[in-house]
């Protein structure tokens, strides 16, 4: 643990410290209505656990899920996500022991 409160490099956070989400999506695309959803999806799950989520508009057909900075999704790379798979990503680095319900099946 570093002295300002965030995780060291590679520890992959920990439960009761600060966590942001940003979705980045593309305006000229019109991807706003995915990204809001996405968001909605992720702050019903990890309501206790997310300290901020943030949509940013970007260009190009960008469509990419970061964790505290840290890269989880990018549309180029991986297509579009299901919110099942966006949820285990944040969740293996906000909340590990954390139960997805019946998105873990």
């Amino acid at each position: 643990m570093t002295t300002d409160n965030t995780p060291a490099a590679g520890t992959g956070g920990t439960t009761g410290q600060p966590h942001r989400v940003q979705i980045e999506y593309c305006t000229r695309c019109r991807w706003l209505p995915r990204a809001s959803w996405l968001a909605q999806e992720l702050l019903t799950t990890f309501e206790q656990e997310l300290t901020e989520l943030a949509l940013k508009p970007g260009t190009g057909g960008v469509f990419v899920v970061r964790v505290d900075d840290e890269v989880v999704w990018d549309r180029r790379e991986q297509g579009f996500p299901e919110p099942t798979a966006v949820k285990r990503l944040v969740r293996d680095r906000v909340a590990p022991e954390k139960s997805l319900g019946h998105s873990e099946r």
